[in-house]
């Protein structure tokens, strides 16, 4: 398992990363449509298609950062509270 994203993750430069703790849990806060992802969630990656774009996305990425899905947010910092209102203590790099 790689603990760094690569560049690019479908697409769009990562700005910021943060590797889930083993047996960190979502918080059931949030709903998502994917199958048995809190088993697949490992990391969260904060990226942006165009660096002229202001909306980022939160992927939910699994442990070689295949992304899941994601969440679209205005600015950086509300993805990271997405991110920590869905997992609770998330450490982004």
């Amino acid at each position: 398992m790689r603990t760094t994203p690569p560049a690019l993750l479908d697409g769009a430069q990562v700005t910021m990363f943060a590797n889930l703790a083993p047996g960190q849990l979502p918080t059931g806060a949030t709903r998502h449509s994917v199958n048995e992802f809190a088993e697949l969630v490992v990391h969260l990656a904060v990226a942006r298609y165009d660096e002229a774009e202001a909306d980022c996305y939160l992927f939910y990425c699994t442990g070689d950062w295949a992304v899941l899905t994601d969440t679209c947010h205005p600015t950086e910092a509300e993805a990271v509270a997405q991110a920590k209102f869905e997992f609770g203590d998330v450490a982004f790099v």
